[in-house]
């Protein structure tokens, strides 16, 4: 059996009396591509920073390649909400990358052969050697959220996180950074760790999903989870998960829990 890369064990955080998740056991093995799904509010991005070290668990346990989780593992690669920089940042792309390379060490960055040459691969890999030595700051969002999916492959990462990695991008640019990450997945054998409010975009690539809300979870494929019965119950409300052309529509949920909401919310004993 394939190790895992990522294990938790009945993991529970909690802020005060406000409980998130509660006894989440989960093995995410090498080559997996998991999405993280639910509302906002329900804990996807603290599950994110528990596995990056900055966030401890209030109970339960987490391991990352079969050691407990520290601060600034270079075997795991990060990918934040699309945020443009501010214009006028004389950072370049290649310099952006070049973090990914060497970020992880102490002093200021060493700028070697070896280090000009990875990044020139990774450049290519991601498809942004024609604006390598461009300031980040005049990229189009598109193409910043390229650069980013380069700096966060750059150390060959064996867990890539991704924070909404296509919010704010238009549907062009997402089904491009999307593809983009699932190509260095196979290319890496990297598992993938995938917060998104809307699933359709990564609708082919995903294994598994984890849905988060109201404190409790469920996990299982899509075709599993996204089911009105299942979605019924979560929300406590009728609600009809309809599949057209590929995509998923999510029709009668409450407000704050819209179409973009609809793949991420599972339970512990939802019905079969």
């Amino acid at each position: 059996m394939t190790e895992p890369v990522l294990s938790l064990r009945s993991a529970t955080l909690s802020f005060g009396d406000r409980e998130l998740w509660r006894n989440l056991t989960l093995d995410v093995v090498p080559g997996e591509f998991l999405a993280v799904l639910g509302p906002n509010g329900t804990g996807k991005t603290s599950l994110l920073k528990t596995i990056l070290g900055q966030q401890k668990l209030t109970s339960g346990s987490i391991e990352f390649l079969g050691q407990p989780v520290g601060k600034g593992s270079k075997r795991i690669g990060y990918i934040p909400q699309q945020k443009l920089i501010e214009q006028g940042t004389p950072l370049r792309a290649r310099d952006l990358v070049a973090f990914g390379v060497n970020g992880n060490r102490w002093g200021l960055p060493v700028s070697s052969r070896a280090v000009r040459r990875r990044v020139d691969e990774v450049l290519e890999a991601v498809g942004a050697t024609e604006y390598g030595s461009v300031p980040v700051a005049t990229l189009s969002g598109g193409e910043q959220q390229r650069v980013r999916v380069g700096q966060s492959i750059a150390g060959d990462p064996k867990l890539l996180l991704c924070d909404e990695p296509l919010l704010s991008l238009d549907l062009h640019h997402q089904r491009q950074v999307s593809e983009l990450i699932d190509e260095q997945r196979k290319r890496l054998n990297t598992a993938v760790v995938f917060v998104t409010h809307d699933v359709n975009p990564i609708l082919g690539m995903v294994d598994r999903v984890l849905y988060l809300a109201g404190g409790r979870f469920q996990m299982g494929t899509p075709d599993e989870v996204l089911r009105s019965e299942v979605l019924s119950y979560m929300y406590d409300t009728p609600v009809e998960v309809i599949r057209s052309r590929g995509r998923i529509v999510v029709l009668g949920a409450p407000e704050g829990y819209g179409v973009h909401d609809h793949l991420e919310h599972h339970t512990e004993t939802a019905p079969q």
